[in-house]
């Protein structure tokens, strides 16, 4: 994993923002760093205006975020794990149970409410995982990975999940290895390696930047190489 070096980026309001890199790029420090888990050695940032060395807790209640690992309680029931999640946020009563109630709707998961998430496929456990990082309507919403290991339709779901989400007037960081989904999801991204961006711009002004390509795919490669990148 890679540390941070001279690294300055200005996400918009109202975008889909891709962070795109090899493994250990710096992607999920980044994440991390943005979210108040990891404290940067040297640096600033402020989200919506706000520093995070003076604002924590106002910017903890503005953002959303979804790990790639499920952030789940096994033995409870995808309504149990979520009305719980809901009320860290300070959500309560009528309006977070028919919170809870749209969204496992509009995700296809309504009839296995009251089902124990252990019993869940993987598709099943991400899409309650994304629900659980969005029930207070984040104006900013961090994603790590949110359809590695699902199948086409759990993944076409959360896709249209996420672009309702934004059109609702959500901002979303999202990182991925799948550069396709990134290319028709993104309205912009940055390129990252060793933990410094090779390129930004709209998926399609990186590739007619990029000689010969025809895809992100192509820019990707020709940025960061063929060389395999495993992480112990």
């Amino acid at each position: 994993m890679y540390s941070l070096n001279d690294f300055t980026l200005d996400i918009k309001e109202g975008e889909i923002f891709g962070l795109l890199g090899p493994n250990g790029a710096g992607k999920t420090t980044l994440i991390s760093i943005l979210c108040g888990l990891v404290k940067p050695t040297s640096g600033s940032f402020t989200i919506d205006g706000l520093s995070y060395a003076k604002n924590a807790d106002e910017i903890k209640q503005i953002i959303g975020v979804v790990p790639q690992e499920y952030a789940l309680y096994p033995t409870l029931t995808a309504r149990e794990n979520l009305l719980y999640f809901g009320s860290m946020y300070g959500l309560k009563g009528n309006d977070l149970k028919e919170k809870v109630i749209d969204s496992l709707d509009f995700l296809g998961l309504l009839k296995f409410a009251d089902k124990r998430v252990e019993t869940f496929s993987g598709g099943m456990k991400r899409r309650v995982n994304l629900i659980a990082g969005i029930l207070h309507n984040p104006k900013v919403l961090f994603l790590d990975e949110p359809t590695v290991g699902v199948d086409v339709h759990s993944k076409n779901v959360i896709i249209e999940y996420l672009k309702q989400l934004n059109k609702s007037g959500t901002t979303i960081i999202y990182t991925s290895h799948h550069l396709s989904e990134a290319q028709d999801f993104c309205t912009h991204i940055a390129i990252v390696d060793e933990g410094i961006i090779y390129a930004e711009g709209t998926p399609r002004d990186l590739i007619a930047a990029t000689a010969n390509a025809r895809d992100l795919e192509d820019v990707f490669i020709s940025l960061t190489g063929n060389e395999l990148r495993d992480v112990i």
